[in-house]
């Protein structure tokens, strides 16, 4: 049943339940991304593995995200159970044999797999904005926030760079809105809000240093198998936006940072993402547009994306049109919705003659798929109705002793273990705010000792015997001849002040005379 350069899927059966052929998946073009949907407990995880196995087993190293734990078992010994070497019997798959694969386990919260970070910069204003819930005005904020700290050297690595950043907008506003545009304070406020909210959901571990290197999801094993990277996201799926924003930011990774390959053989890497709808819900329209550019053309970087998700519906149409590979597990159509969810996968699909493929999806079996892949030339073959083959590894989650066994072993055990604060933006803003806060306490005591002395000036200029000419005073002090004209009233004596005093009454008295004088010639 195996074929060099292609994936055994299973075999399809005729309407009469005779077994038809078997069904490839053909390395060549499995760059050209795929599906898998299905409703719950149709086998869509078991599928999943399957397709990792067949991966691996081909070279091609694969990522897939663990929801529920259940992926964990591909790491471990298979079981052949009743259920599994039944079906290999039944689809003919004589070569079906209980295997292991080897495995990378990694964990946004460094619990059930080595930690996974990357850097506030890397993620990007888009993706970030889209983490936080943020409106327009405040992404129009963190594009300012970027630009500044580009300008500035300052290096954003984790959520306090970004809180520094924001703080130290805040506190120059109106400086900063006249170069960049406006900064306002209400939504710096929002944004760091969101900062709060995101620490307290845990996505302070996801941020920071050693950041993620894309090459280390690319491994192969010394006899050529592809390392099967699994994402644990049980906990991470508490937070539907944190895991949503994690895959798209680690597919844009793998499109910014491969190189271009064209079609090769067989694909550098496999990504599934898994729980595909919360990646679409409530994304924006810059959000999708970016999505359905990555999927176009991270094909030619020799990347295959599949979405598995429940519903094709969950998927909008831009990208929908652009998966290849489909593999549809039973859907139900109890609801109006499930009705045409069901007709949408129908109609997806290049017809079969030999049956009604809307109806064949409400009547599918546990284990049974609906399948169309691309053939010569990336023509989507007819749809066959397929029973799926069984994994070879562990179905099911493998236990934390096997976990923390698995995770001893690996080749990247201790690069991201620990991590690293070096400096960055809130260091460098912090030592700036330190420097201007001792420069303004300098020149506030070289203030206070000037108004000393003018307070001290001031006193020796309010001593008693002055006189009360504050003119002459001033006069005096701005001439330099404070001293003299000091040393001259110190020398008048009780006698001249007398005699003074007696010329200004004298002086008075005849004054008013004359006034008297005048004012009684004019009445007359």
């Amino acid at each position: 049943m195996l074929v060099d350069g292609k994936i055994y899927l299973g075999t399809s059966r005729n309407p009469d339940d005779s077994l038809n052929k078997g069904e490839y998946l053909d390395l060549k073009y499995a760059n050209r991304h795929g599906i898998v949907t299905g409703a719950t407990g149709t086998g869509k995880t078991v599928t999943l593995q399957g397709l990792a196995e067949s991966f691996s087993k081909a070279g091609v190293p694969v990522f897939c995200s663990d929801i529920k734990g259940d992926l964990s078992g591909i790491a471990a010994q298979g079981v052949a159970k009743d259920w599994m070497t039944a079906r290999a019997a039944e689809i003919g798959f004589t070569e079906w044999a209980v295997d292991r694969f080897p495995v990378i386990f990694w964990d946004l919260y460094g619990e059930n797999g080595h930690r996974v970070r990357t850097t506030i910069a890397e993620m990007g204003p888009l993706l970030l904005a889209r983490l936080m819930d943020a409106s327009e005005a405040q992404e129009g904020v963190l594009n300012i926030a970027f630009k500044i700290a580009d300008e500035g050297g300052l290096a954003l690595l984790d959520l306090k760079d970004l809180q520094s950043l924001l703080n130290y907008m805040a506190e120059n506003a109106k400086a900063l809105s006249s170069r960049f545009g406006l900064i306002s304070k209400s939504s710096v406020g929002s944004l760091q809000r969101g900062l709060l909210v995101l620490e307290q959901q845990g996505a302070e571990d996801f941020f920071g240093e050693p950041a993620l290197a894309i090459s280390d999801l690319m491994r192969t094993t010394i006899d050529g198998r592809g390392v099967i990277s699994v994402l644990s996201a049980d906990k991470l799926m508490m937070n539907p936006r944190l895991y949503a924003t994690f895959l798209l930011w680690l597919l844009s990774e793998l499109f910014e940072e491969l190189p271009e390959v064209g079609d090769p053989d067989k694909p550098k890497l496999v990504f599934f993402f898994d729980e595909a709808h919360l990646l679409f819900d409530d994304a924006p329209k810059v959000l999708l547009e970016r999505v359905e550019q990555v999927v176009r053309l991270i094909r030619s970087k020799g990347v295959g994306v599949y979405f598995v998700t429940q519903n094709p519906l969950d998927v909008p149409e831009s990208v929908l049109a652009q998966l290849g590979n489909r593999i549809q597990h039973a859907l139900r159509a109890y609801t109006p919705r499930e009705q045409k969810a069901v007709k949408t996968a129908a109609d997806t699909f290049r017809p079969n003659p030999a049956f009604d493929c809307e109806q064949a999806i409400t009547t599918l079996g546990i284990g049974e798929a609906l399948v169309s892949t691309l053939e010569s030339k990336g023509v989507p073959a007819m749809v066959e109705r397929t029973l799926i083959r069984p994994p070879a590894a562990q179905v099911g989650p493998i236990s934390d002793e096997a976990r923390r066994q698995v995770m001893g072993a690996s080749p990247v055990g201790g690069l991201y273990d620990k991590e690293v604060d070096r400096e960055s933006a809130f260091e460098i803003l912090a030592a700036r705010a330190e420097k201007a806060k001792a420069d303004e306490a300098a020149a506030r005591q070289a203030e206070d000792r000037a108004s000393e002395r003018q307070e001290s000036a001031g006193s020796r200029w309010s001593l008693p015997g002055f006189g009360d000419d504050d003119d002459d005073r001033q006069s005096s002090s701005r001439t330099g001849r404070s001293s003299s004209r000091r040393s001259g009233y110190q020398r008048e004596t009780v006698i001249e002040a007398a005699m003074k005093s007696a010329a200004r009454s004298v002086a008075t008295s005849v004054g008013r005379a004359i006034v008297r004088g005048i004012l009684g010639s004019l009445k007359r």
